[in-house]
């Protein structure tokens, strides 16, 4: 085994943390031109970690940066690390007032696009920290997806290798072109933002407000410049209007360049994206039904109260116009499965992911079928292509590792005192990048502010594990990966 060289992954980590810096001025000059002394703390974390960023450029730079399995995984898992922790530094030194442990939940909760929160006030607080939560979001988001279709496959993380690029090299070396793919991405990604700000703006949103919700639409993330979510916007319209650019978040983003490229075929044709969409329309029209009965409202306005919710909850994206917990127990317990499913590979959704319940469902019904004839041929086909023992086992490894992360975190939150409730939707909610857990700390309609540093510390690392699917991460916990 090779030297384990740690220069391509310090060159590529100091460019994440240049851009990470111009980013930082952006909410600066918005608290500038608002005459807010937050200013002072995005120029001075924006210059410190340019800084940081451009020493490691000048100290790593390198002609090859062709990376090897193993520092694949490490510029994956530090990459998310070294940029939530300088993400950080402009919380830290704002008005908020708030630790380096809440700056530090705050920043890899945003980046992750998970959502969940410890601040209050966000109607009054200065535009620059708004716009660097939603800024946060969006920039996690474009990582996501560009990890997703690049890094993921070629690490074969959780069944993720059925998803490599046709173009993508075998060996171990990440694939040549993918600074291409990227802004191609890229581009789709702003478009599709850009779109969704402007028909916020024409719903009712300020100029402000579209722009911020769009960032976190569309990268699924949900952060809001409103301690009520979504619910501060009476208009249904703009309640629609997140339901499909959340919906649309979650789709394949390799699929939306096909679609430029040659129409909207390999869009509607995709076995994930109609599962997807099936699997989403189904629980609305379900649950939008029952709310109407149950509650004796208007089925318009029962379905735009489920739509939006349902597909914040299954998307990940933790946006909400209510505080869905008080339509009863079954509500609650409905939600709380629906926060395990996630969106499609690919996309800025978290999750568990709909191609994984749908491999698992063919490798369930393959099973049955040997069972009642063991002499048949029963072909595992998942949109066109075999499913093999590697994948498969990858997926159902996936299974049983996401269920035991939600547990084990669920049970330490528990040495903090925390009820089940609390413990466990605040496990899930964070391994699933949601934002929102269940109960009246956590829920909806509360935040995480109060509890114990402890369990933010563990709850910011369960939305990393999620985030990285798992593997990414417990790979380099084994001596084996260090040594030479």
């Amino acid at each position: 085994m090779t030297r384990l060289s740690l220069q391509p992954v310090l060159y590529v980590i100091g460019l994440l943390l240049a851009v990470l810096g111009v980013a930082m001025l952006l909410p600066g000059i918005a608290d500038l031109a608002a005459g807010d002394v937050d200013w002072r703390g995005f120029f001075v974390g924006g210059g410190f970690t340019g800084l940081v960023g451009g020493l490691l450029i000048l100290a790593n730079r390198t002609a090859n940066l062709t990376m090897s399995l193993r520092q694949a995984f490490l510029l994956t898992v530090f990459g998310w690390v070294f940029t939530a922790a300088f993400s950080a530094i402009p919380f830290v030194f704002s008005r908020l007032n708030i630790s380096y442990t809440d700056a530090f939940f705050e920043a890899i909760s945003g980046l992750t696009t998970t959502g969940s929160t410890i601040l209050v006030g966000l109607d009054v607080a200065p535009p620059g920290v708004l716009l660097w939560r939603s800024l946060l979001q969006w920039l996690g988001g474009i990582g996501i997806v560009v990890m997703a279709i690049v890094l993921l496959p070629f690490l074969r993380v959780g069944g993720m290798q059925l998803f490599r690029m046709e173009s993508s090299d075998r060996s171990e070396k990440v694939m040549a072109k993918v600074n291409q793919l990227g802004l191609a991405t890229l581009a789709v990604y702003t478009l599709l933002t850009v779109v969704c700000a402007v028909l916020y703006d024409i719903a009712g949103m300020t100029l402000f407000e579209a722009m911020n919700h769009a960032m976190t639409t569309l990268s699924t993330g949900g952060y809001s410049t409103s301690d009520a979510s979504m619910g501060h916007f009476p208009s249904p319209w703009i309640h629609w209007i997140g339901t499909i650019f959340m919906a649309a978040g979650s789709l394949p983003f390799v699929l939306y360049l096909k679609v430029m490229r040659g129409g909207v075929d390999p869009l509607l044709n995709d076995s994930q994206v109609k599962a997807f969409v099936g699997f989403l329309g189904f629980v609305t029209l379900f649950l939008a039904t029952w709310l109407a009965l149950d509650e004796g409202i208007g089925y318009f306005q029962a379905l735009t109260l489920v739509a939006f919710n349902v597909t914040s909850v299954v998307t990940t994206t933790g946006f909400a116009t209510t505080d869905y917990t008080l339509w009863g127990a079954f509500a609650v317990a409905a939600f709380f499965a629906l926060t395990f499913v996630g969106g499609c590979n690919g996309s800025t959704a978290g999750g568990i992911k709909i191609f994984r319940f749908q491999v698992a469902w063919i490798l369930f019904t393959a099973h049955l079928r040997r069972l009642i004839s063991p002499n048949a041929v029963a072909p595992r086909l998942y949109n066109g292509q075999s499913i093999g023992e590697e994948v498969a086992g990858s997926v159902l490894l996936f299974f049983f590792v996401y269920v035991g992360t939600v547990g084990s975190i669920a049970l330490l939150l528990g040495l903090w005192g925390l009820d089940w409730v609390t413990a466990i939707s605040g496990a899930a909610t964070a391994v699933s990048n949601v934002g929102p857990g269940l109960g009246p700390i956590i829920g909806p309609a509360g935040n995480f502010a109060t509890l114990p540093d402890g369990a933010k510390w563990l709850l910011s690392a369960g939305m990393l594990l999620g985030r990285l699917e798992f593997f990414t991460v417990l790979v380099l916990l084994a001596p084996r990966f260090w040594r030479d």
